[in-house]
């Protein structure tokens, strides 16, 4: 088995299909797909493609890192206390454990991540 992985930013399996948790939804009504790609053996990494349309959550990172990097489309996230930060096509970020905040979908955003946690 290779210990090398690929994230392919177009997988052509099915994706996971979710909505926003009732008590995490501000505005909107954002739909999740969710393409997981690989992951350690006890859970702790988790990597994949994800995309929301259009739409305003509560993000709450609890006792993980999260490695954003946008493959396309525009969000808005805000730090509790904190100024915006608006993220494009070819940005990368990082939340980290204890992170809270808003997330802004603006326009129909896919990222791949990385959460370690």
């Amino acid at each position: 088995m290779s210990l090398l992985k690929t994230i392919d930013p177009t997988p052509s399996s099915e994706a996971v299909l979710s909505k926003a948790a009732p008590d995490r939804l501000i505005s909107g009504d954002p739909a999740f797909r969710t393409w997981a790609q690989d992951s350690a053996r006890d859970g702790t990494v988790r990597t994949g493609v994800w995309e929301a349309t259009p739409g305003e959550t509560v993000s709450l990172k609890g006792e993980t890192f999260e490695f954003c990097h946008i493959l396309d489309g525009v969000v808005e996230i805000t730090e509790e206390d904190g100024a915006p930060a608006t993220y494009r096509k070819g940005d990368s970020f990082v939340m980290k454990p204890g992170f809270r905040g808003v997330w802004r979908t603006i326009e129909t955003v896919r990222k791949i991540y990385v959460v370690v946690g």
